[in-house]
């Protein structure tokens, strides 16, 4: 029967989703906290390799109908990174930081940008892309996850030695303009290629923006209106889940991006609360465990690309990490810095993780744009190939320095 087999889908659902939290939870308490710790490795890639395992082209366990009916939690765990992503601008914070520490790490992302896109828009036609539009489009979907850059070799290496010190904070503030780049970017390039139009006159792509944005601003100021100050944090983490359903499901609808809403809701809450300390442990409490779903998940959506990709997507891998590199050593050169940081300074830069996958999950959850599978595919190789590197490079530079 039709609804008994409804039925028994989402039950499975459920149990699946069920195991994969309590394995996160446990891998993010137990095993590789202390794997992290002692051997210096950013733990998370390997989940990403248990889902390819666990997919339907591999073994199966993870059919691509359980994948589907999973699509809600993906999108809860993609907004919950731009949520993480936007308490990190905290106003008080950002004053203090120099001016020159934001112009660095912004001129860096769009360098990386720029130079990404130019060199995959001659070589995305290798892989079938015929139209011209279209090459710019996957080109620069690939340039959006050549942006971003992981934080957790930082926060590991904090937790180990309490590292700190002038290039420790240009690390920081790098990797945190990355992020805030490359969401911007993809918010910008959906909004541009936007084909959904529920509205009775289309709007433009700078209106579908403000959309975007306004989506995030409201959820995040009826909440702090709504809710006020929540000492409690069981009561704050419920809330939270409330409102970042709220937000990315408005924003998934619209065919937008749940990652730039929910960013800017973060930075409404963490700008608007009297407690940004509370609500920031609050989100970290969970984070990983979320982190670690998204993994095992985003590896089961993987489809294998054809061959003609291989070489536009191994160009994206090398070009993203010499890019970012000498990107880093000409921005600091150009601001006086580059004595002080080191000629390989960027080597600190290459890890991605979180926020690469959930901008290549975002560009493949958007059914309309071309070269879907191959961008993600670029996102999950550049994602095992630098993530346990991460904190190992990052020391490595800042020992020179």
């Amino acid at each position: 029967m039709p609804g008994h087999s409804l039925y028994l889908g989402t039950v499975t659902a459920a149990i699946a989703l069920f195991i994969a939290v309590g394995a996160g939870y446990l891998a993010a308490h137990v095993a590789f906290e202390w794997l992290g710790r002692r051997f210096l490795v950013v733990s998370g890639a390997e989940y990403l390799v248990l889902g390819i395992l666990l997919g339907p082209h591999v073994s199966g366990i993870l059919g691509a109908s359980l994948v589907t009916q999973l699509d809600p939690v993906l999108t809860l765990a993609i907004a919950w990174i731009g949520l993480t992503v936007g308490t990190q601008f905290e106003l008080n914070r950002l004053v203090a930081t120099p001016a020159r520490d934001f112009r660095i790490g912004f001129s860096t992302s769009v360098l990386t940008f720029v130079v990404v896109v130019g060199l995959e828009l001659a070589a995305v036609h290798l892989g079938g892309i015929t139209n011209d539009l279209d090459a710019l489009i996957v080109a620069s979907g690939l340039g959006v996850v050549a942006v971003s850059s992981s934080d957790a070799g930082f926060s590991l290496l904090t937790n180990v030695a309490g590292t700190a010190g002038r290039l420790f904070d240009q690390l920081r503030v790098s990797t945190m303009l990355s992020s805030l780049v490359a969401i911007t970017l993809l918010a910008l390039l959906l909004c541009w290629v936007h084909v959904r139009t529920p509205l009775s006159r289309p709007l433009t792509t700078t209106e579908w923006a403000v959309v975007s944005i306004a989506i995030g601003a409201l959820g995040g100021t009826l909440f702090h209106a709504f809710l006020g100050e929540t000492p409690e944090r069981d009561r704050l983490f419920v809330a939270l889940v409330g409102g970042i359903v709220m937000v990315s499901g408005a924003a998934t609808y619209l065919d937008l991006s749940p990652l730039l809403s929910s960013l800017c809701f973060g930075l409404v809450l963490v700008n608007t609360t009297s407690s940004p300390q509370e609500l920031v442990a609050t989100l970290t409490r969970v984070a990983r465990p979320f982190y670690f779903v998204l993994l095992i998940f985003a590896g089961a959506a993987w489809q294998p690309v054809l061959p003609t990709w291989i070489l536009p997507i191994a160009l994206f891998v090398v070009a993203r990490v010499a890019v970012t590199v000498g990107g880093a050593r000409l921005v600091a050169r150009a601001n006086g810095t580059l004595q002080e940081f080191g000629d390989d300074w960027g080597i600190a830069l290459i890890g991605q993780g979180r926020v690469a996958l959930a901008l290549g999950l975002s560009y493949l959850r958007q059914g309309h744009l071309p070269g879907r599978d191959a961008v993600f595919t670029a996102a999950i190789l550049s994602v095992l190939l630098t993530e346990f590197l991460s904190a190992r490079a990052i020391r490595s530079v800042l020992v020179r320095a």
